[in-house]
């Protein structure tokens, strides 16, 4: 049983229908199933990450990492100090969520003595940004000072990009492999309720890909092209330094595989994943899994190194996950045990440890991260 929202709740994913109602009209009819999501995401005002409801944590509609224990953000701080020590550079955050990542990290950044002069954050969302500069006052008024929010993408960047469950975020295409040739699947209108409408692909660059990937009719999946084309634009302006993301997904043979015929997109509503994407647009996150076979192409096309890739898990534990929790002395158990159970669930792999992968590109001399010392799957992409 799905929780009831609020009457304010429904009347605000009826504006976000009638918006996208009237933006498939503008388009002739139909519209491609990215554009479809990035309005119901991103939509100024009305989208689900423009708008002001609670996104994440308990009260939101899924949790992340960061949420779930501060000892996450503490241990990234031990994995990018070296390179922040290496380059002389600064942090910048990509899509911070409720700030408390940004927090965590700046926090042992400080105790590690290896405070970066300034903490970029770049944020889409004005509601989220007007978040994350309130917890970050609150939380570290001394080092507020040192973060900056940004509106795009710097020149140029040395230092350290962190992005935590961004990619899985970004719009998907959705291609429908028939008999005849792979087809762009979009959203149509039966009336005034969404119905997917199958069209020709007229982007080369989509077709190719969906034609190198050669499945079987029937078969339908995501194609991000815009997880590549962040990444071409992280590598642009990245001078010196590193690039490490945190998300869930697979590399291309298992993300293709057969059994995975419907394709991984999800809409996440009060901690429910739901199959049905047009499902109260303006109140569900919409997700896909990431290609991380995509993502590390994109990467060396652009010129980056591939610097690691492995489970969640393994990069946690090898950065120093456990040795963190140990600061926290077992015979406090109220202390200790939330932490224990919080780092059981990050790095279980029957829950995030190993769904979830780290990815991490270099530009310039940088030394090997401690996070991929030990089950790097670099070679399976």
């Amino acid at each position: 049983m799905l929780p009831i929202s609020t009457p304010d709740a429904l009347a605000h994913s009826q504006r976000v229908v009638a918006y996208l109602q009237k933006r498939i009209q503008r388009a002739g009819g139909w519209i491609s199933f990215a554009q479809f999501m990035e309005a119901a995401l991103y939509a100024p005002g009305l989208g689900y990450y423009a708008a002001g409801a609670t996104k994440l944590g308990a009260a939101g509609d899924f949790v992340t990492a960061p949420e779930m224990t501060p000892l996450f953000g503490r241990t990234l701080a031990h994995a990018v100090a070296p390179v922040l020590a290496e380059t002389g550079g600064e942090v910048l955050e990509l899509g911070a969520g409720s700030g408390r990542l940004a927090v965590d990290v700046l926090a042992e950044l400080q105790r590690l003595d290896a405070l970066p002069t300034r903490y970029c954050v770049l944020e889409v969302s004005a509601d989220l940004r007007a978040r994350q500069q309130e917890r970050l006052a609150h939380e570290l008024p001394h080092l507020a000072g040192r973060v900056q929010w940004l509106d795009a993408l710097p020149a140029h960047f040395s230092g350290v990009m962190l992005g935590n469950e961004v990619l899985d975020a970004l719009p998907v295409e959705l291609v429908h492999w028939t008999q005849d040739a792979p087809m762009l699947r979009g959203v149509s209108l039966d009336g005034e309720t969404f119905a997917w409408q199958d069209r020709p692909i007229i982007d080369p660059t989509l077709r190719a890909r969906a034609d190198a990937l050669n499945l079987a009719p029937g078969y339908l999946s995501e194609i991000s092209l815009a997880a590549g084309a962040l990444v071409a634009a992280l590598a642009q302006c990245l001078d010196h330094g590193l690039i490490l993301m945190i998300d869930y997904g697979f590399g291309e043979s298992e993300y293709y595989h057969p059994q995975r015929h419907m394709g991984t997109l999800r809409a996440h509503y009060r901690h429910h994943a739901l199959d049905d994407p047009f499902y109260l647009p303006g109140l569900c996150d919409l997700t896909a899994h990431v290609d991380f076979s995509a993502v590390a192409r994109a990467g060396t096309a652009a010129g980056l190194e591939l610097a690691g890739y492995a489970s969640q898990a393994n990069f946690l534990i090898n950065a120093g996950l456990t040795d963190v929790l140990m600061q926290i002395s077992p015979s406090d158990a109220a202390a200790y045990l939330p932490q224990a159970n919080a780092v059981q669930r990050l790095v279980s792999p029957a829950e995030m440890g190993d769904l979830f992968k780290a990815i991490a590109f270099t530009r310039g001399k940088v030394a090997p991260l401690a996070g991929f010392a030990r089950g790097d799957r670099g070679h399976s992409l």
